[in-house]
């Protein structure tokens, strides 16, 4: 790929000139079997048999007639149809399946059949994932009470000082590698599998985040973000570039984002979020993927990821949101960053998302929100990881390229040319920025700012070392 070919997403080669750096499941399925075994009957004892066969028979009508009754109640439930990794219907045999097993494998299937539209076309990506081909008005927003029977909206006007192109011509999603792309009208989604909501801890929790307080250090979020407040903002833009960490639980995640935030951090936070992620447990990988988030009550019962709930409105027909990005940053080699913003549309108040330098995926409704509805108080800009310590010390879970942010340009992860949008629909430059990074010794961040790249930070670590035990 060529450097600057592809519009907001830039491929570095070279150093720029830097100031202020200083510091820095494997999931087994295993197949149930049968063994073939050759039995052979016994012809004895005939007299005997014969002589009780018209007593049993008298005494067997009753138990036979219960479990007619009992077969014929269970039948439906015993026979439900699923939906395959490949996403043809299958009849699974779950006759020796407990039945809370069984209640929830139910379940699994209505939830599929509730997000799962019909596709006009479907492209299998190299990764694994299956891409639908999905009619803009069929998408999982329009579910939504407040939103059934419309269709997405137009583009909205760019915040001033923004410069924008339309041209796409390179690949940064795995899944259009092969040159296939979905047809105007439509939206890519990635398909969701049986599989990947088996490894939700629920199927109510699947697709959605554990709540996050800043007020507690005991909830295994850790972050190192630069973030400003005490302002009003109407949107956000950054550069990052984009990294593969090794995660090493399946219940861990890896993200850098951007959060756009409003309320309190207690039950009413608001916040929109864009960027991109390893999560084994949502995706069933470690790839690198474009993602969304969003919430109005601080990941309790609204919200979601990407398109698995009715909220976010996507326009476009060239980005999956859930999909592996290609290509990635290698360490002392060539860097791949991305381009996102988020703003608040002046005429309809809907926030929305552009990914690179001017291409729009689409919009998260104003009415989804509370304080959000109006402005953000908070713009955050960095990394997260989820540190379980399952095996009672800190994870080793990387956060960016793993390595400290110290080691700079080519090594450590980065976000650059970092502005806000005011009330007015401009591009502003940050002021009043704080960093955070509440496990320093794990994973740490480092600002600068230069003629290039604007206010930049360098960001993330390791996890577990000699520092970080």
């Amino acid at each position: 790929m060529k450097g600057d070919s592809f519009p907001g997403t830039k491929i570095w080669n070279k150093p720029c000139c830097v100031a202020n750096t200083t510091r820095q499941l494997q999931c087994i399925q295993t197949q149930p079997f049968l063994s073939k075994q050759t039995t052979t009957t016994a012809q004895k004892h005939s007299t005997n048999m014969a002589s009780s066969v018209s007593h049993n028979t008298f005494s067997m009508i009753p138990i036979f007639v219960a479990f007619l009754v009992v077969a014929s109640s269970l039948g439906p439930v015993l026979s439900s149809p699923l939906v395959s990794d490949s996403g043809h219907r299958k009849l699974a045999n779950h006759t020796l399946r407990p039945a809370k097993e069984i209640q929830k494998l139910r379940r699994i299937n209505a939830y599929l059949k509730k997000i799962s539209k019909p596709a006009v076309k479907t492209i299998q990506s190299p990764d694994g994932d299956v891409i639908d081909c999905v009619l803009s008005h069929l998408q999982p927003a329009f579910d939504h009470p407040e939103l059934r029977g419309q269709k997405p909206l137009d583009p909205p006007e760019r915040p001033k000082g923004h410069n924008s192109t339309e041209a796409v011509s390179e690949s940064f999603q795995l899944w259009t590698d092969s040159g296939e792309s979905c047809p105007q009208g439509t939206v890519p989604i990635r398909r969701t599998t049986e599989k990947d909501i088996l490894r939700a801890s629920s199927v109510r929790r699947y697709g959605r985040r554990r709540r996050v307080r800043r007020d507690s250090t005991g909830n295994g979020h850790e972050h190192a973000v630069l973030f400003v407040n005490g302002d009003q903002y109407y949107g956000a833009k950054a550069s990052l570039n984009v990294w593969a960490p090794r995660v090493t639980n399946e219940y861990e995640f890896s993200l850098s984002q951007i959060w756009v935030i409003s309320g309190s951090f207690g039950n009413d936070l608001n916040t929109i979020e864009a960027g991109w992620q390893v999560s084994p447990e949502l995706y069933g990988d470690n790839y690198p993927r474009f993602f969304t988030y969003w919430t109005t009550d601080a990941y309790q019962a609204t919200g979601c990821y990407n398109l698995l709930c009715s909220g976010f409105v996507q326009t476009n027909n060239k980005i999956a949101i859930g999909a592996a990005i290609s290509p990635r940053s290698s360490y002392n080699g060539r860097q791949f960053d991305i381009g996102i913003m988020v703003w608040k549309d002046p005429k309809h108040g809907h926030w929305w998302l552009e990914f690179g330098s001017g291409l729009l995926v689409g919009y998260w409704p104003a009415f989804l929100f509370s304080h959000l509805r109006n402005h953000a108080n908070m713009i955050q800009f960095g990394g997260e990881i989820v540190n379980t310590r399952s095996s009672g010390f800190h994870t080793s879970t990387q956060m960016g390229s793993g390595h400290f942010a110290e080691e700079g340009f080519g090594k450590a992860a980065y976000f650059r040319n970092m502005q806000t949008v005011d009330w007015d629909n401009n591009l502003l430059p940050l002021t009043n920025l704080r960093l955070l990074a509440d496990h320093s010794n794990c994973y740490d961040i480092r600002q600068g700012r230069n003629n290039v790249w604007g206010t930049y930070f360098y960001y993330g670590g390791p996890g577990r070392n000699v520092r970080c035990p």
